[in-house]
């Protein structure tokens, strides 16, 4: 069973516009599910522009608000593990960032939470579409293929 934790850091709170705990919970339990991932736990903060700045700022020395940030605590992919959940990572996802996103693209809040949250799973697995062109397109088709399904 996947064990999925949300949390808010910073000045969010939740109800966040139309975002909650439990729809955040259901994208991450669809998302692992596609994915064939089971038995893996992953914890989402959810945060303001002003927190994802210093986590950006400390861990990437970029000093500036962004989106999302996965830290995956996998190296490489681990023997099954039937008794206990194997620990992915965490994910940062700024809601601030999130609500201007959604609106210079002209979608919903939920969309860009959906968005992003799938771009943080797939980060914690080993995607990085900073590793070049092939990368980064691989990274987008998995994207979509999710996102089509959720």
């Amino acid at each position: 069973m996947n064990k999925i934790a949300v949390f808010t850091q910073g000045k969010v709170k939740f109800p966040y516009s139309d975002v909650t705990k439990p729809y955040i919970t259901s994208l991450v339990k669809k998302s692992l599910k596609l994915l064939t991932l089971e038995n893996v736990s992953v914890s989402i903060i959810v945060s303001d522009n002003d927190f994802i700045t210093k986590i950006n700022s400390d861990y990437r020395k970029k000093n500036y608000a962004t989106d999302v940030i996965s830290f995956a605590y996998r190296e490489q992919p681990f023997p099954e593990i039937k008794e206990e959940n194997e620990v992915l990572g965490d994910i940062y996802v700024s809601a601030e960032k999130a609500a201007e996103q959604a609106e210079e693209i002209g979608h919903s809040l939920k969309d860009e939470f959906a968005r992003l949250l799938v771009h943080g799973i797939l980060h914690l697995i080993g995607y990085d579409h900073e590793k070049g062109k092939k990368e980064e397109l691989r990274m987008q088709e998995m994207e979509d293929y999710i996102l089509e399904r959720i």
